[in-house]
């Protein structure tokens, strides 16, 4: 398995474990580190921080942006497997510039289907299409923006 790969579990995990109780990102990112990795190198855990606390102030905005995108789906019935999923893809596709949406749709999607229930990989494939068609219709990532704050 690649690093990346690696690193993006581990941080869907720890989003994963943020929809427990486990509120504080640094707890529970280390305890995800500590329990579900074996030997990591450095740069996987340095990935998975980077996806991880990148992600956690941005989650309301996230959740936002997949409910537009999730036609009928209200982000909380989700579950948790599939929103900690889509939540770490839209940011990667909406904030890190330096990977391929198409990248973040597909490592996505082999997590829905290693992770997810039996139409995960399917449904996370169509709300992140819906994502990438909105992004990419976007002037820039300053509209990308607007479209995440217009409700607050």
């Amino acid at each position: 398995m690649g690093k990346r790969r690696r690193a993006r579990e581990l941080a869907m995990q720890v989003l994963f474990a943020s929809d427990f109780g486990l509120d504080d990102r640094h707890d529970a990112f280390e305890l995800i580190t500590e329990n579900f990795r074996s030997d990591e190198d450095e740069s996987v855990i340095a990935f998975s921080k980077q996806l991880v606390f990148g992600t956690y102030p941005k989650i309301k905005h996230l959740d936002r942006f997949i409910a537009r995108a999730s036609k009928n789906w209200r982000v909380k019935r989700m579950s948790c497997v599939d929103r900690s999923i889509l939540r770490l893809a839209t940011f990667e596709i909406l904030f890190m510039g330096d990977i391929p949406p198409k990248v973040s749709i597909d490592e996505a999607v082999e997590m829905g289907k290693k992770f997810g229930g039996e139409n995960s990989a399917n449904f996370i494939n169509g709300v992140l299409d819906n994502i990438y068609n909105i992004y990419n219709s976007a002037q820039s990532a300053q509209d990308s923006k607007c479209i995440l704050d217009d409700d607050e």
